[in-house]
């Protein structure tokens, strides 16, 4: 009973907050992908301007999209200041901080 009642704040302040959206239930948008990013054999890509891309660039960071699910973008995320900032139907993209 005591548990119940000390999980009752989280529980009200997790209930409060709406979980982001970070994936589209469309068809893949057009990206406009160019080489590997960390290499030409890398499965991630740089992802350049587009009409989906634009909310996402940054002048101090790379726009990057891997394949959703990929060895690669599990080793995106895992080695270099990666933070994801949405996913389409194929692709997760992650703003990477260049500084």
């Amino acid at each position: 009973m005591q548990k119940a009642i000390a999980l009752a704040p989280l529980l009200a302040v997790l209930g409060c907050s709406p979980a982001p959206q970070v994936a589209i239930d469309e068809p893949d948008p057009e990206l406009n992908l160019l080489g590997g990013y960390r290499s030409g054999d890398d499965e991630c890509r740089r992802a350049g301007e587009s009409a989906f891309t634009i909310d996402f660039l940054d002048d101090a960071a790379d726009l990057v999209a891997c394949p959703t699910g990929s060895a690669d973008a599990a080793s995106l995320a895992a080695t270099l200041p990666a933070q994801m900032v949405t996913q389409t139907q194929s692709y997760t993209l992650y703003s990477v901080a260049r500084r």
